[in-house]
């Protein structure tokens, strides 16, 4: 998927700023797609020169004028033809587990520490969610076709989560034994 196709469908619904769509983005999409505030302004230029986004200044008193961004017929078009390409599946990135590569007694504390750190971060975006599925999806029938989708990704977030977090309490448990020396395994990698 392209950043554009994100932009995209965070427009669908109602025009925004470079600004209010950033600031969106990271409360929804970017929960499933990270993107720098600078990378979605490049991406809204690009895409208003294709003409799949109109543009138009809004005057504000006391504050510098804003642009407004939103979707044209074409960019409608392209986003619904999108939708019925073929999904291509991701690989993540994810430097530390290129380091548990490396694991060792030196640096076991401190490799650790990140998961812990990691294990916390995901307790924070796990309540998120919950809260979100709570205020905004609690009967998930009842939704509107398009929310339905929503509904969907978040409880796709919220399994991964979960299974990040069993994940991490593993990887402590087993770190915890190199660095307290219990470890008794040969050291094998593949």
């Amino acid at each position: 998927m392209a950043l554009a196709h994100a932009i995209m469908t965070a427009l669908t619904d109602d025009d925004l700023s470079g600004y209010e769509l950033a600031r969106d983005f990271e409360a929804s999409l970017g929960f499933f797609w990270h993107a720098s505030h600078q990378q979605i302004y490049q991406e809204l230029h690009k895409l208003a020169e294709k003409s799949l986004l109109n543009k138009r200044e809004v005057h504000q008193a006391g504050k510098p004028n804003k642009i407004v961004y939103g979707l044209t017929k074409a960019g409608r078009d392209a986003l619904a033809e999108w939708v019925f390409e073929t999904t291509k599946n991701q690989n993540a990135k994810d430097e530390l587990v290129i380091k548990l590569y490396n694991l060792s007694e030196d640096n076991a504390q401190h490799l650790s520490a990140e998961i812990a750190q990691r294990r916390q971060e995901m307790m924070q975006r796990l309540y998120t969610y919950e809260k979100l599925r709570a205020d905004y999806y609690s009967d998930p029938l009842s939704l509107p076709t398009r929310s339905k989708g929503v509904y969907l990704a978040l409880i796709r977030g919220l399994g991964q989560g979960q299974q990040f977090l069993s994940w991490c309490d593993e990887a402590l448990e087993l770190i915890a034994s190199v660095e307290t020396g219990t470890d008794s395994g040969a050291d094998s990698t593949g």
